[in-house]
């Protein structure tokens, strides 16, 4: 079994080059613990020579400014401490996000898939964030405010053994508290992380949602639904601050409470003349000393307990298993086939291709078509390394993809699906991210014969204009085209049209086609699509079924010999003689 590494070796590891900053944290952090102690010595010192009838008021003076810059040099380093471990803090996160992106670009897209893409924003964004004032402050803090009562508490059991126990009697009874607290509070945050993401992803279904709800008039029940998740994860945190409430208040109330044991116990002493009234008054201020720190200290142990859930969230994806790839392209491509040999698949513990077997040329147009839900998008999704077979081998000009570097590779395919997105930049950004390096006439010449740019240049920026979030100023139409658009430019071997047309318009889907035609001579083309008319000319056409090749053939061949196909195809026609109709009714 793989051990499970600890919080701490996390930590370094994301600092990277930054975990000096951390320890020079912590020896800064000693140094002002030192600081901090050293006055409580000068006070009672002072105390001492008071009772002795010392009246030398330069002295005291000189006394109390000693103090002050014991205190002053304490708050610097704390200050310099506290910088650098915001420094190194801030690389920790900066290293977790990056890491996580880069994550969830090398593992397979069924992996992403499985989780709500709220929950990823929540993690990425909300939960490493909440760990910065943690981390930051955990390192000096946490270290001073532990390792000044330490200090304390050695010093005290050097003067007087008896009053030094006398401490623990409060914080035994703290103690005995906070583990009743503990107890009570098991698994409270990890179910109230739970509910968090659970109302975190209904309200992202509800806000993309609100169009459909408003439309159909479901608010009333999609509301509900987000009432009902918010219900219970403020229900989880009630429950949770009910269990928990006496004994935390025990532990705050008796953990620092030194004065519980140290005034009885040095009073019952003094009378008995074992301990002198200097001793007794030093242990005091000494005991005073104690109850700052062991409040601060004890306050950070749910952020440490929170924070390791979260690294625990963080690391749960760092550590899925990436598609294993080479670094460096070692096999030489001969042309660029592609062949599936018995290619089995699993989603979700269910097994959606049986053992499917095709070849398509180079320069062949292939069509792959079936019922909705055959498992059409999930081949494509094979073919482009989106995912990873569970048997079987896809090879790319001779080689097995899973022998390709992935960049490789991927540079081979340009990939459109049904929804595509766009980034929050210009449409002549979106276009170039197809080609890095791409001129602008190249991306205009691209937009050309993807049958985008009438409808750019009608737009108040032309091919400067922002689409907005996802492309979200756009008609799905006009984001589809601008999707084509990206992948003609990126030129590759390889081009796949998964539902690409299904937004177009009849008269720009004919135009969409025509420009296909023409810039994939000499390329592979893979088309999926519902729309039978659009792939009539292919040079072959899969058919689909329940996660089977039924039959393989040119458009005449499975009219005459695959029953499926024909059923689909005369469907089709009488979906298609409908919709002629319709568009002479409203001629």
């Amino acid at each position: 079994m793989k051990k499970k590494r600890s919080l701490l070796s996390w930590v370094l590891e994301f600092a990277g080059r930054k975990k000096v900053y951390f320890v020079g944290s912590v020896l800064l952090a000693i140094l002002g613990v030192a600081a901090s102690f050293i006055p409580y010595l000068i006070m009672a010192d002072i105390v001492e020579k008071l009772l002795v009838g010392n009246r030398e008021w330069d002295y005291y003076l000189k006394q109390i400014l000693l103090m002050g810059l014991f205190w002053v040099i304490r708050v610097t380093l704390h200050s310099f401490s506290t910088s650098l471990s915001h420094v190194a803090t801030f690389t920790v996160l900066g290293t977790i996000r990056k890491q996580l992106c880069e994550k969830l670009s090398k593992i397979p897209l069924g992996s992403v898939l499985d989780d709500n893409s709220g929950s990823y924003k929540n993690i990425i964004v909300d939960r490493v964030d909440s760990m910065e004032t943690t981390l930051a402050h955990i390192v000096p803090e946490f270290t001073a405010n532990i390792l000044l009562p330490v200090i304390m508490f050695i010093y005290l059991i050097t003067l007087d053994w008896r009053l030094g126990l006398s401490n623990l009697i409060g914080a035994a009874i703290g103690i005995i508290c906070a583990t009743v607290m503990f107890a009570r509070s098991k698994g409270g945050f990890e179910l109230s992380i739970a509910k968090t993401k659970k109302l975190n992803d209904t309200a992202v279904e509800y806000i993309n949602g609100i169009e459909v709800i408003k439309a159909f008039g479901k608010t009333g029940s999609s509301y509900e639904k987000f009432v009902t998740a918010a219900r219970e994860g403020a229900d989880v945190f009630i429950d949770w601050m009910r269990r928990c409430i006496w004994p935390q208040s025990g532990t705050m109330a008796f953990l620092p409470a030194t004065f519980l044991g140290v005034l009885p116990v040095g009073l019952l002493l003094v009378k008995n003349g074992s301990l002198t009234a200097v001793d007794f008054i030093t242990g005091i201020i000494l005991s005073a000393g104690l109850i700052t720190p062991l409040v601060v200290a004890f306050s950070y142990m749910d952020d440490i307990l929170k924070m390791k859930t979260i690294f625990g969230e963080v690391t749960e994806i760092i550590e899925r298993e990436d598609m294993v790839r080479p670094l460096d392209l070692t096999k030489k491509l001969v042309g660029s086939d592609i062949r599936l040999s018995d290619v089995r698949f699993t989603y979700k513990d269910k097994e959606v291709l049986h053992g499917i077997n095709m070849e398509i040329k180079q320069g062949e147009i292939a069509a792959i078509v079936g019922p909705s839900g055959s498992g059409k998008s999930t081949i494509a999704r094979l073919i482009d390394s989106l995912w990873d077979t569970d048997s079987g081998d896809i090879t790319y000009g001779g080689v097995n993809i899973r022998d390709l570097p992935l960049d490789h590779y991927m540079a081979q395919i340009s990939y459109v699906a049904q929804e595509n997105y766009l980034f929050d930049l210009s449409i002549k950004e979106n276009i170039r991210l197809g080609r890095s390096g791409a001129t602008d006439e190249d991306v205009i010449n691209a937009a050309k014969a993807s049958g985008c740019h009438d409808f750019i240049m009608g737009l108040e920026n032309g091919y400067d204009t922002v689409v907005g979030g996802a492309g979200g100023h756009l008609s799905g139409g006009e984001r589809q085209r601008i999707c084509i658009a990206r992948a003609m430019l990126k030129n590759a071997p390889v081009v796949i049209l998964d539902e690409a047309t299904a937004y177009t318009d009849p008269e720009n889907e004919a135009l969409v086609q025509a420009s296909v035609a023409k810039l994939i001579q000499g390329r592979t083309l893979i088309v999926i699509a519902h729309r039978l008319s659009t792939i009539v000319d292919a040079d072959k056409i899969f058919v689909v079924n329940n996660g089977n090749i039924e039959a393989c053939g040119t458009q005449q061949e499975l009219l005459e010999n695959c029953e499926l196909y024909r059923k689909m195809w005369e469907a089709h026609s009488m979906v298609k003689d409908s919709d002629s109709g319709k568009e002479k009714a409203y001629a």
